[in-house]
């Protein structure tokens, strides 16, 4: 009996590897997608948004995947210092930036060759993300890849102490901060929740009504580029800001409702920027963040001062860990109604 013999089917065959980091999945995929036109990144990623987004969800969405899956396309980048391009899926679309998935990627990248012969004790991958080029730097010893460092782009507070009107809560007061990508912070007390211990569904409708507000009553920008200005998501904190040495919880709820099960990578960049920009914490001070979900770990550090545009900015370095999970080959039949995706709310 050939067990690696693929059943029936018709159209594509999507092959993926499974990893996760911090408890968060990354879904990559290998082979299965058309060609993704477009000259930049950004414009790969409108391509796809516009052409190829049934493939997001066969891919993202039950029977396959679940509501919580997140994904990583490897495309070509036009930078030449980049060793590969990469788009990010999830429940309601494609993201400009994602930690967990740089961290698991760069792992991949040396396991799978896409870099040259890689090197004791770091070896340095490039990946170019909707947002720019991030850093990796991937622990290599003996053959065997280990965690993952990275250097994001210039992350800044955008806005502290906003008011917005969230329906059944009243005025709330939040920090806007960028990663990568902007979220909402609010210390989850606020709600009468706790990160740690409250229930997932009662977090994820504080920090959605938080979301929704946001995104109705404060306009973003971005000084490089339209497609970075928008809302990704609100991260509920423990309200533990200024510097310790104890890790600080919080909880990330971005796309559509989706629960980030790591500390977030994108997220811990924007939460120093934004305690760096109020005097909470100092550059090289390395700061332990614990996802409220599942207890997983990263650290962050603000390493340097910049610019974005008009926004004092600093260079954080975010560090983790990813691991493999398994592969998977996925086909559809023809006759099978559910084979496009579906998604339970």
């Amino acid at each position: 009996m050939d067990m690696a013999k693929l059943p029936p089917h018709e159209g594509p065959v999507l092959s993926v590897v499974d990893m996760h980091t911090g408890g968060e999945p990354l879904r990559i995929i290998l082979r299965g997608y058309p060609e993704v036109r477009g000259d930049t990144v950004l414009a790969k990623r409108r391509y796809v948004r516009e052409n190829l987004d049934h493939l997001r969800k066969v891919l993202m969405f039950e029977p396959r995947g679940h509501y919580d899956m997140y994904g990583a396309l490897i495309v070509q980048s036009e930078m030449d210092e980049a060793d590969l391009g990469v788009l990010f899926m999830h429940n309601e679309g494609y993201s400009t930036m994602c930690g967990h998935a740089v961290i698991a990627l760069g792992r991949f990248a040396v396991d799978y060759g896409l870099v040259k012969a890689p090197v004791s004790p770091e070896t340095q991958v490039n990946i170019h993300c909707p947002c720019g080029l991030v850093k990796a730097f991937v622990g290599y010893s003996n053959g065997k890849t280990g965690s993952v460092r990275f250097q994001s782009v210039p992350a800044f507070a955008f806005a502290t102490d906003v008011t917005v009107s969230v329906p059944g809560h009243g005025d709330v007061v939040v920090d806007i901060s960028y990663g990568g990508a902007f979220y909402a912070f609010v210390s989850a007390e606020r709600f009468g929740l706790d990160v740690r211990k409250s229930r997932t569904r009662d977090l994820v409708d504080a920090a959605t009504a938080v979301t929704n507000a946001v995104k109705s009553q404060v306009m973003l920008h971005h000084p490089t580029s339209v497609d970075l200005a928008f809302l990704y998501g609100t991260i509920l904190t423990d309200g533990s800001d200024r510097f310790t040495e104890d890790p600080t919880a919080n909880v990330c709820v971005f796309a559509d409702a989706q629960v980030d099960r790591s500390p977030t990578g994108s997220g811990v960049t924007a939460r120093i920027a934004l305690q760096y920009h109020k005097g909470l914490i100092q550059l090289g001070q390395t700061r332990t963040f614990q996802s409220g979900v599942t207890g997983s770990l990263f650290t962050g550090k603000a390493v340097e001062e910049t610019r974005c545009g008009e926004f004092q900015a600093v260079v954080v370095e975010v560090s983790g860990h990813a691991y493999y999970t398994g592969t998977s080959t996925f086909i559809q039949e023809s006759e099978d109604r559910l084979t496009s995706g579906f998604l339970l709310k």
